[in-house]
C-alpha cells in the first residue's frame, strides 16, 4: 500500500474518501473536520445534532458530499473523550474508518493526523498510531482459497494531510517507524497463519535468508550436524522425531559492531507441536500452527529493526523443528544434555519449548549481551493466568530490564505483566537422575517453566510467555481472528528507546 505524506488542505484532495475524527461529546469540530463540514453546509454538525454520531470510541458514519468536494464520501470515526486520548485509541479509530471504507470499495482515502493539540499526544506518535491502525486493521491472511481473491478489493493509498509545513517531519518520522513495525508484524501473521505443511523450518530459514539478502544482514542457519558439534542436546532431542528437518537461524544486525550495545533476541520456533509421545488431546490440536509464534515475532522484528538501522547490535536467534512422535522421538524418563552441560530429566515431551529454548540461551552467552529477551508461546498455565488476548506475561532478572519491557508493552499495547522468579520454583523441577526435570507438573507451570529457562542464562535476561496473544480467536480492532503477529511491535517499541 502506498502511503503519503503530503503538505495541502484535506477538503480539496481528490482522494475518493475522506476519514475526519470527532471527539466525544464535543459540538466543536477541530479544524480539519471543522473544514470538511463547512464544505458539506454542516452536514457532519447534524449528524451530531440529531445523536447519529456522538464521537464515542469505535463508532463510524459515513456522509456523502454529493459535489461539494472531490471527494465522493466521508467516513467519520470516534475517537472518545479528548482528554482520554491515546495512540490505543488513534489506533483502534483508524482501524474501524479504514474497514469501513475498504467496505464500501474505496480506492484511495486521505485523512489528517489527529489528537495532536489540546489531547496531548505527540504529532510523530499520533501518525504512527494512525498508520499502524490502517494498516494493521487492513490485514488479510492471503489463504490459498480459491475465488478469494476476486471477493476481495483493497484500499490502494492513504494520503495523510498537513498544512503545517513545520509538522511534516515529525509525521514522516511516525509514518517510517509504523511503516517497518507493520511490516515485521505482517509476515509474523502471514508465518503463523500459514500451516506446518508450508511453515516449516526450512521455511522459516528461507524468510530469514530474504530478510538477510534484503537489508544486509549476517545470518547462519545450523542443521543437525551444525547442532550436534556445539553440543545442542536438549534442540536436537525435540527435533529427533522430526519429519521436517529442524533450523538454529541466527540473524545479526550489526553484527561486527562490539562498540554497540548488544541484545538478543530468541524465539521458540515450534513449527508444529504434538506433545510428541506426551501427545496432546485431539481437539484444537490444529492452533499448534501457531506454536513458533516466538519465532516469527523474532523473525518480523529483526526485519523492522534492519529497516529502521537502529543503532544498536542486535541478535535473531529461532531454534526451529517440529515436536512429533515416532520411533526416534524422545520420551519421558530419557536424560538429554544441554550445550552447557547441565543434564535435564524428560518428564513431559510436551515441554518441548523449553528444551529448544535453553540452547538457544546458552547460545547467546557467546554475544556478551546486555540483554536477552526470549519470546515463546510456552504455557496454557499462563492463559489460565492472565486469560486469552489480555497480556504476555514477562519473567526478569534484571528490574531496569524488566521496567523498560513493561514501558514498551503499554506504549505499544502489546501487554506484558510482570511474573515472579522465584527460587522456591526449583523445588518443583527438582530429579534424582538429573539437574534438573524439564516440568514441575501441573501446579505453577508457567513459573517452574521460567525457572527451568533460568539455569540456561548468566546475563540479564526477560522471559516473556505469550501463549494467550499468538493466535486470535475473533477479529478484535486492528487485531484479526487468527496470527495476531504479537512481539513484533513491542520489540521495536523497547530497542527504538534503547
Amino acid at each position: 500500500m502506498d502511503i503519503q505524506v503530503i503538505q495541502g488542505n484535506i477538503i480539496e484532495s481528490r482522494a475518493d474518501t475522506l476519514v475526519c475524527a470527532l471527539f466525544e461529546g464535543e459540538p466543536a469540530l477541530s479544524s480539519a473536520t471543522w473544514a470538511v463540514d463547512a464544505a458539506m453546509s454542516g452536514a457532519i454538525r447534524d449528524l451530531l445534532t440529531l445523536g447519529d454520531m456522538t464521537g464515542k470510541t469505535g463508532q463510524v458514519a459515513v456522509v456523502y458530499p454529493r459535489g461539494a468536494m472531490p471527494a465522493s464520501r466521508v467516513v467519520l470515526i470516534g475517537l472518545g473523550k479528548r482528554d482520554e486520548l491515546t495512540a490505543e485509541l488513534i489506533r483502534k479509530a483508524f482501524a474501524a474508518g479504514m474497514k469501513k471504507a475498504r467496505k464500501l470499495k474505496a480506492s484511495q482515502v486521505a485523512t489528517v493526523v489527529y489528537g495532536t493539540g489540546t489531547a496531548g499526544v505527540s504529532v510523530s506518535e499520533a501518525a504512527q498510531a494512525l498508520v499502524e491502525g490502517a494498516m494493521l486493521g487492513l490485514y488479510r491472511f492471503s489463504a490459498p482459497k480459491q475465488n478469494l481473491a476476486d471477493s476481495q478489493t483493497d484500499i490502494q493509498a492513504i494520503k495523510i494531510l498537513e498544512l503545517d509545513g513545520q509538522k511534516i517531519e515529525a509525521i514522516q518520522a511516525g509514518l517510517n517507524i509504523a511503516r517497518a513495525a507493520v511490516a515485521g508484524t505482517i509476515l509474523a501473521r502471514d508465518l503463523i497463519n500459514w500451516p506446518a505443511n508450508f511453515t516449516t523450518p526450512t521455511r522459516m530459514a528461507e524468510v530469514a535468508q530474504e530478510i538477510a539478502e534484503k537489508f544486509g544482514l549476517s545470518i547462519t542457519v545450523g542443521d543437525r550436524e551444525w547442532a550436534a558439534k556445539r553440543g545442542m542436546g536438549a534442540f536436537l532431542a525435540v527435533a529427533k522425531g522430526a519429519g521436517e528437518p529442524p533450523k538454529f537461524i541466527v540473524l545479526e544486525h550489526n553484527g561486527e559492531r562490539k562498540d554497540l550495545d548488544t541484545v538478543v533476541l530468541v524465539g521458540k520456533g515450534i513449527t508444529f507441536d504434538t506433545g510428541g509421545i506426551s501427545i496432546k488431546p485431539a481437539e484444537r490440536m490444529e492452533d499448534m500452527k501457531s506454536d513458533m509464534s516466538g519465532a516469527a515475532a523474532v523473525l518480523g522484528a529483526m526485519r523492522a529493526i534492519a529497516e529502521l538501522k537502529l543503532p544498536l547490535r542486535v541478535i535473531g536467534i529461532t531454534p526451529c523443528t517440529e515436536n512429533m512422535p515416532d520411533a526416534n522421538a524422545y520420551r519421558p524418563a530419557d536424560i538429554i544434555t544441554a550445550s552447557n552441560g547441565k543434564t535435564i530429566e524428560i518428564i513431559s515431551t510436551d515441554a518441548e519449548g523449553r528444551m529448544v529454548l535453553a540452547d538457544a540461551l546458552v547460545y547467546a552467552s557467546q554475544y556478551q549481551p546486555k540483554a536477552v529477551i526470549d519470546l515463546a508461546t510456552l504455557t496454557g498455565a499462563c492463559v489460565i493466568a492472565l486469560g486469552q488476548g489480555i497480556a504476555a506475561g514477562v519473567f526478569c532478572n534484571d528490574e531496569q530490564l524488566q521496567n523498560k519491557l513493561v514501558a514498551a508493552g503499554k506504549a505499544s499495547q502489546e501487554r506484558l505483566w510482570p511474573m515472579p522468579l522465584w527460587d522456591d520454583y526449583k523445588q518443583s523441577i527438582k530429579s534424582t537422575v538429573a539437574d534438573m526435570k524439564n516440568s514441575g507438573g501441573r501446579f505453577g507451570g508457567v513459573g517452574t517453566s521460567a525457572i527451568f529457562l533460568k539455569e540456561f542464562t548468566n546475563y540479564p535476561w526477560a522471559h516473556i510467555d505469550m501463549a494467550g496473544m499468538a493466535l486470535q480467536a475473533k477479529e478484535n480492532g486492528y487485531v484479526p481472528e487468527g496470527g495476531a503477529g504479537f512481539g513484533v511491535r513491542l520489540l521495536v517499541e523497547l530497542l527504538r528507546n534503547w
